[in-house]
């Protein structure tokens, strides 16, 4: 009798939960017989063989805060350190990983973080909490947390940087390193939106030259920007920023990253440029 493919991962014990099931899919780490599995709802009969990518992150995720920890060079060992949208707390477990104490895990959502990671004592899980709305003492109030966070990342869906970053700012030490990634398929409208993609390059640097310019408007600078090394959702193209308080790094050299965003061109964390691939094929 055969049984859908999010049931069968969960009750081979290869994931926690139907739930966690269905996100190892959508992030390309299922296999059945050999071949990438891609849809939930497939009928898997009870001789073929399911594998999991045994990656210990709990979300692919982790791998767009590594590459930009490293690129931007920046050190968290001991600060406090806040996760926007941690969801299953990929970005957390990198932050704690290199030595962020504590992290406060954020997230609008409930029951979504690992077990591990909640289970960890150096994070604080908040959930149901919109992080437009935060505020220094609410989130000081939901953590337990006094000190102000000298790191803040982001990895969030369905709402525009452009409404998270004034809150952001507010809770955050004077000092910190903002590490936000901009998600293209969340801040145009859905008329120029095809499949779920954001497939215009113009577009999508249009979107990263505004959060530039409306962080620089509220204070912060951009201090680094590389292209996510995987792609999002429906193979959208992502891009990581580093915002910090002063000047910018190099503002010619920004603005030259943006540039090779409009025409299609993609630079990795290690400073090798080539050709963005159609992301529909």
């Amino acid at each position: 009798m055969t049984a859908r493919l999010d049931a069968a991962l969960s009750e081979r014990g290869l994931a926690r939960s139907r739930t966690h099931a269905a996100r190892l899919i959508a992030d390309g780490r299922v296999t059945v017989d050999g071949r990438p599995a891609t849809k939930a709802s497939a009928q898997i009969a009870p001789n073929q063989r399911i594998d999991v990518d045994a990656d210990h992150y709990v979300s692919r995720a982790a791998h767009k805060l590594i590459a930009a920890l490293d690129a931007f060079a920046i050190e968290v060992t001991g600060r406090t350190a806040l996760d926007m949208g941690a969801s299953t707390g990929g970005f957390t477990q990198v932050l704690r990983e290199r030595g962020a104490d504590p992290v406060l895990a954020v997230d609008v959502g409930h029951d979504q973080i690992a077990p591990e990671i909640a289970a960890d004592r150096g994070v604080r899980v908040v959930e149901g909490m919109n992080v437009r709305f935060m505020t220094p003492e609410t989130l000081a109030e939901a953590t337990g947390v006094a000190a102000a966070p000298s790191v803040v990342t982001g990895d969030l869906s369905f709402i525009s940087l452009l409404h998270v970053l004034p809150a952001a700012i507010a809770v955050a030490h004077p000092a910190a390193d903002f590490v936000l990634l901009v998600k293209p398929q969340f801040e145009v409208g859905r008329e120029r939106i095809r499949g779920g993609v954001v497939e215009d390059p113009a577009l999508q640097a249009d979107v990263v030259r505004r959060v530039v310019e409306n962080a620089r408007e509220q204070g912060l600078a951009a201090r680094g920007l590389i292209e996510s090394p995987l792609a999002g959702t429906h193979g959208n193209r992502e891009f990581v920023l580093h915002l910090a308080r002063g000047a910018d790094a190099d503002h010619d050299a920004i603005e030259h990253s943006i540039a090779e965003i409009a025409r299609g061109e993609r630079r990795d964390s290690s400073g090798v440029r080539g050709t963005r691939a159609d992301p529909t094929q």
